[in-house]
């Protein structure tokens, strides 16, 4: 009788998992690639699909031989839940690993925050933050991220300038505005994280070092993943199945956009063809 209840519970319980699974795939699209996005958040994603996010759901979307197709919602507070949350969309292309509020994929690069000045000024080899030369200098840091930690630790915050963190795309570009006042020498350095200073730097002509010698938390560097929602675990490893076989191409996306990408630790910056 144990024998045959054991069975008959492990039976149920298959096959109630077995549902789970089914009713949590059923929830992506059969139909089309649906992407959760800013609409105005460039380098990462905009409407007009020029952002480096933008170009990685296009691949991924020839790959699937599926439609793309986009819902657009504001990167702030509440993201999450109106985009993946109410099923408008089935995948956000680019997130930081270890969020609680999505099941993340395998990550598909690392990059970290980096130190922004002239290549030709006194700062230019910089590579970290406890550097002497910095005390008394204006640097230019987003309010709130990891690197204003740092910066406080060593006392560089009364001379810095901040720049808000949460603003809408659509109307406020900090990190814009942090390196035109760089370029006008209204501070001698800017702080931003990788894939936004990257191609800003690259654009300006300006010199960029990854800051990978910070000790102590928070840490300055991020697996980026995708995330989708929680319990979908068929779809992540298509997801999985899809970078790995496609990271090449990611990584030509990525290099075109001067995102610096660090090793699997974030100890180390990964040298990239043509570069010495």
């Amino acid at each position: 009788m144990r024998a045959w209840t054991a069975s008959l519970a492990a039976a149920l319980c298959a096959c109630l998992a077995g549902q789970a699974q089914a009713q949590t795939s059923d929830l992506v699209a059969k139909t089309a690639f649906r992407v959760c996005a800013d609409p105005a958040n460039t380098p990462f994603s905009n409407k007009a699909g020029e952002g480096f996010e933008n170009k990685i759901a296009e691949l991924f979307a020839d790959k699937l031989d599926m439609p793309l197709r986009y819902f657009w919602f504001p990167q702030a507070v509440g993201f999450v839940r109106k985009t993946l949350g109410d099923k408008r969309c089935d995948v956000v292309i680019g997130y930081a690993q270890g969020h609680e509020l999505v099941l993340n994929t395998n990550h598909y690069y690392v990059s970290s925050y980096v130190f922004i000045t002239d290549p030709q000024g006194d700062l230019a080899d910089v590579t970290h933050l406890s550097d002497e030369r910095l005390k008394g200098r204006k640097i230019g840091v987003t309010a709130g991220a990891p690197p204003a930690t740092h910066m406080a630790r060593y006392g560089l915050i009364g001379d810095a300038k901040g720049y808000h963190l949460m603003v809408d795309r659509r109307a406020d570009s900090p990190a814009e505005d942090m390196i035109d006042d760089l370029k006008a020498g209204e501070i001698d350095a800017a702080i931003l994280w990788g894939p936004i200073g990257g191609g800003l730097a690259k654009e300006h002509g300006l010199s960029i070092t990854p800051l990978l010698k910070e000790t102590g938390a928070p840490r300055m560097f991020y697996r980026i993943t995708m995330g989708v929602r929680p319990g979908e675990l068929v779809w992540k490893r298509k997801l999985n199945s899809l970078i790995r076989r496609n990271q090449a191409e990611i990584d030509a996306i990525l290099a075109e956009y001067g995102i610096p990408l660090l090793t699997e630790m974030g100890d180390g910056v990964v040298q990239r063809k043509g570069e010495e």
